[in-house]
């Protein structure tokens, strides 16, 4: 197999011409190899673990002293989750989750991450400080530590305090800034001296793009078709508003740890960026270019002002004055701040370049200026298995191709898998015992950490952890409780009580094999 090491620099035509001899090579532009692992087929110190993010956790929305969030509102607006449910309660870990951590220790993870709720800190985003939030986390994390599993945290996960959106309308002002900062900034002095892996955002792109230009999730901002589906938004302008607002919070919160915490709590901050992976539709130029600007548009988008202190230059191209710029001291900021690269992958989808100007009509937004169309199908045919989630289709291979691109493209940094996972559907016909036998998802972790194995193993991926996503079934914001993501199936008609899937028996397996 031929690995092209491609330097920050290069331009597109490099990367295309990458991707042609990749295609040449390779079965649908994907790397794959199949094979039986566990944990010793991965490094030394290879760290272990699940995921999971406050609001879909941890109900208990109005329980000592939280504050409202965006999620809270747009949960509990008609129409907005597709089984008409909302996050009150969730799988109440808030209550549970001793009994959860020992789960996590019964299979031998190492490591559990988890977000904080901005509003269980900052009731009103910011002001006062609310003890019982702060008393809670500290309760969490010093639990896993007696259990032997280090804390992962998250420090946003997309649960807004309500109170800036009423205020200023959150991340389209830059005020968010600075209490996005304050707010990190108490984090880091309340829990640093026990954390020492932080992540400033969880999928930057996806809560910019779908709350701000398409409008499915909170806030539920857009002025796609034409203006007919949301009630206020601009989705020509507002996501690059929103995510250079999101960039400018993190370089400012990594700033704020550097100077006052990094030295003494001797921690490390990073970001989990989501990003499917995309691979021409054909091997045409057009379609390899398309493919190019998807990634710039998803990954890069956030990515590359981390690494190299700019948007990719087909975002400056394509998106023109719509698209901020940095100051020389935002841009100096922004650079290098970052000790490691999350990585949430779930998929691959094939990319091709648009033709037409009907989607640049209807639409007028991010996905209209990448000039790319993606999707899971060519030729009628999908580009594999799908799980129950209409955008999740397994391709193992699509990982270890990911996973090379970030180390060609970006300098092989450190790479933690933040996430990683499939669904099944949540199917009132279907009984919990066979609910529990998930023998697919048993398949898609064998598969893709096999690939992820073969990354770091043959190709040199500097790839150093890996977090299942997700211990529990739990409530999928838009998709309610119809979507399960869990090793462990919950019961939500029966106090909610937890049982071993497969997959939660072939992790103990996997983990415990030495």
């Amino acid at each position: 197999m031929l690995f092209l090491r491609m330097k920050t620099t290069n331009s597109v035509l490099m990367l295309s011409l990458a991707l042609v001899i990749v295609l040449l090579l390779l079965d649908g532009g994907c790397i794959l190899v199949e094979g039986t692992i566990n944990r010793t087929s991965f490094p030394n110190g290879f760290v272990f673990g699940t995921a999971s993010s406050a609001y879909q956790y941890e109900g208990a929305v109005k329980d000592d002293g939280r504050g409202p969030a965006i999620w809270d509102k747009f949960a509990h607006t008609f129409g907005k989750v597709t089984d008409f449910s909302n996050a009150d309660v969730a799988v109440d870990q808030y209550h549970l989750y001793e009994d959860d951590i020992k789960l996590m220790k019964d299979m031998g993870m190492d490591a559990y991450r988890f977000s904080i709720s901005w509003t269980r800190i900052f009731p009103n985003g910011t002001g006062y400080i609310n003890q019982a939030g702060v008393d809670h986390y500290n309760a969490l994390i010093n639990s896993l530590l007696a259990y032997g599993i280090e804390p992962y945290v998250t420090l946003y996960h997309w649960d807004l305090p309500q109170a800036l959106a009423d205020r200023y309308n959150g991340w389209l002002d830059t005020r968010i800034i600075n209490d996005f900062a304050t707010y990190a900034d108490t984090c880091f002095e309340k829990f640093g001296d026990r954390v020492k892996n932080w992540m400033t955002f969880n999928e930057p792109h996806t809560f910019t793009v779908q709350g701000y230009d398409v409008g499915l999730q909170a806030p539920g901002r857009c002025s796609i078709l034409l203006k007919l589906f949301c009630r206020a938004g601009n989705s020509a302008t507002e996501p690059y508003i929103v995510g250079h607002n999101v960039l400018l919070s993190h370089a400012a919160t990594v700033d704020i740890y550097k100077r006052k915490y990094k030295a003494k709590q001797h921690g490390r901050i990073g970001v989990a960026f989501d990003v499917i992976w995309y691979v021409p539709g054909t091997n045409k130029t057009e379609d390899i270019e398309a493919t190019q600007r998807a990634q710039d548009f998803q990954l890069g988008w956030f990515l590359d002002p981390i690494m190299f202190g700019d948007y990719p230059s087909s975002m400056r191209t394509r998106v023109g004055d719509r698209l901020p710029k940095f100051s020389k001291v935002q841009s100096a900021l922004l650079k290098g701040s970052i000790d490691f690269v999350g990585i949430n992958h779930y998929t691959t989808w094939y990319a091709w370049h648009n033709s037409t100007s009907i989607i640049g009509v209807l639409l007028n937004d991010s996905v209209a200026d990448s000039g790319s169309i993606t999707l899971p199908f060519k030729d009628g045919k999908a580009i594999g298995d799908r799980a129950n989630s209409i955008w999740l289709y397994i391709v193992p291979g699509g990982f270890r191709s990911l996973l090379n691109y970030v180390k060609n493209k970006y300098g092989n940094p450190l790479v933690i898998i933040t996430e990683n996972g499939m669904d099944d559907p949540n199917n009132v016909f279907i009984s919990r015992n066979d609910a529990l036998k998930d023998a697919k998802r048993v398949k898609y972790y064998n598969d893709y950490l096999t690939n992820v194995q073969a990354a770091i193993k043959e190709d040199g991926c500097n790839v150093k952890g890996y977090f299942a996503w997700s211990l529990l079934d739990n409530w999928e914001w838009a998709a309610g409780y119809s979507s399960r993501f869990g090793l462990y199936f919950v019961d939500y008609n029966d106090k909610l009580k937890r049982y071993a899937k497969d997959s939660a028996v072939w992790f103990k397996n996997f983990l415990t094999t030495r």
